[in-house]
């Protein structure tokens, strides 16, 4: 076992104390390209006290002595790119220039946060009587824990450490055994950087059982969770016992709008394409395509085009634009999505099926598959699809279109597409999601704030509001008689 393929606790790359192990598995081939350590919550007991016993040296650090770190943590990140993306490609199953990409944006996080740092202002506040002095501070919460999804298996992780570490916070991150690999790759450049021994650590093990010790041992003080809205709704009612702070990013999906006064085949070929990118296993990916009834036809037929002329194949290949699902249990929830609306009247107008071919008999492959004709109240408008099925329906009026959207239990992301202004400001108001994407399908980015309403989850990660859950706020009040 490679040294940095690992746990890494204070400061060490180390097995798990029970010595067991799991297997990552390629989701091309199918085949197992490495073993890593596998524990449980010793593990986490362990890298929560080395991160507790770092904790009070790292907060009073100079804002700009952590930043410095920060910085040298994004530039190693940036020059390993190559390399990490092909090892997050085998693991994950996105072709590799969507890899790469998500690696340059983690590293605009620790930049984002180095300066974020040291702007963590207080306040002076004017006394109602004399004799006194106000203040207001912001402290760092303490020990962070961090659990992360599989399938941006390095910026989501890194939003969480990235925000901790400028706030002052030590953390402890558990990746996905799905893919942890390249979350150790990004691990290698945070120790190459410098973070002191217990500031930054993750551990592998069980989700539950490494949750449950994160959640029961006071010495965690705040959890930052992304993932399903089941799990997030249980990880909120562990938390209670001891009152302790969470963030969650949770479920979507997300409604995309697209009114009539708009270039239909270009936004068909860019929503498609949206949809489609990471095999539809983006937290913010497009789900439901309601389209005004005057361009139905038009979009559908492109969309069509854009879907069947995507090139599906093993990621590590160039030119390749869609890879393989995560496992075998995602190309069966794609097939009861795809069987459910069959049943109710659905139509399929491409995909809806493992792709043929000899290179596709092994891993977990499914087509981009369009749908129309699509019932009101079928699972696949109603749950979290995470996956290559695009429905579209029509609409014909814009109080239709935004009731459509707002019909749901998440809130995550909402796209829009109009070139009327007073449309766009209005139905962009209108809508109950935490991001707005008007003309744009790729609104994420570290300068600004991440998050959902309803039960897409509670925080933000990213912008100026993005380190706020990792401060606590302390007023100081100063007799000076």
């Amino acid at each position: 076992m490679s040294e940095r393929r690992q746990m890494y606790i204070n400061g060490e790359w180390c097995g798990a104390q029970s010595g067991g192990t799991a297997p990552v598995i390629n989701p091309a081939t199918e085949e197992v390209i490495a073993q890593v350590p596998y524990g449980g919550a010793p593990d986490a007991a362990r890298a929560l006290s080395s991160a507790a016993n770092a904790f009070d040296a790292w907060r009073k650090m100079n804002a700009w002595d952590r930043a410095r770190i920060m910085y040298r943590a994004a530039d190693l990140i940036r020059e390993r790119a190559d390399d990490m993306a092909v090892v997050m490609s085998t693991e994950v199953g996105k072709p590799v220039p969507e890899s790469r990409g998500e690696i340059m944006a983690s590293a605009n996080y620790f930049e984002w946060f180095a300066d974020e740092a040291k702007r963590v202002y207080g306040q002076w506040v004017p006394p109602a009587k004399d004799g006194v002095r106000r203040w207001v501070l912001r402290r760092p919460v303490g020990v962070c824990a961090a659990i992360a999804a599989w399938n941006f298996p390095v910026l989501l992780p890194v939003r969480k450490i990235a925000a901790a570490v400028g706030a002052g916070c030590t953390i402890v991150s558990r990746p996905s055994i799905n893919a942890p690999l390249s979350v150790m790759e990004m691990f290698g450049c945070l120790h190459d950087a410098g973070f002191p021994p217990g500031v930054v650590n993750h551990v592998l093990g069980p989700g539950a059982e490494i949750a449950g010790e994160f959640l029961s041992n006071p010495v965690c003080r705040k959890l930052s969770f992304t993932g399903s809205t089941d799990v997030g709704r249980s990880l909120i009612r562990g938390s209670a016992e001891q009152v302790k702070r969470v963030s969650m990013e949770l479920g979507g999906s997300a409604p995309v709008l697209v009114f009539p006064d708009v270039d239909v085949a270009q936004v068909a070929e860019a929503t498609t394409r949206a949809k489609f990118r990471n095999n539809g296993q983006v937290c913010i990916a497009s789900t439901r395509f309601y389209v005004h009834e005057s361009v139905y036809e038009e979009y559908v037929d492109r969309a069509v085009q854009v879907a069947r002329s995507l090139r599906q194949g093993n990621p590590l290949e160039e030119g390749i634009e869609l890879g393989p699902l995560c496992n075998q249990d995602a190309v069966e929830k794609m097939e009861g999505f795809v069987a459910n609306a069959q049943g109710k009247g659905a139509r399929i107008l491409t995909g809806g099926k493992r792709p043929d071919g000899p290179q596709f008999e092994r891993g977990y492959w499914y087509e981009p598959t369009v749908m129309v004709d699509i019932p009101a109240g079928i699972r696949l408008t109603c749950e979290e699809v995470f996956g290559p099925v695009m429905p579209i329906m029509p609409f014909s009026t814009t109080e239709e279109a935004v009731q459509l959207a707002n019909n749901t239990v998440f809130g995550l992301a909402g796209y829009v597409f109009t070139r009327d202004l007073a449309r766009a400001i209005e139905v962009s108001e209108a809508l109950e999601f935490g991001i707005i994407g008007l003309n744009d399908m790729v609104p994420a980015t570290a300068e600004c704030p991440f998050g959902g309403m309803k039960q897409s989850g509670m925080g933000r990660e990213g912008g100026s509001t993005g380190i706020d859950d990792y401060l606590d706020v302390k007023y100081v009040s100063v007799g000076m008689g």
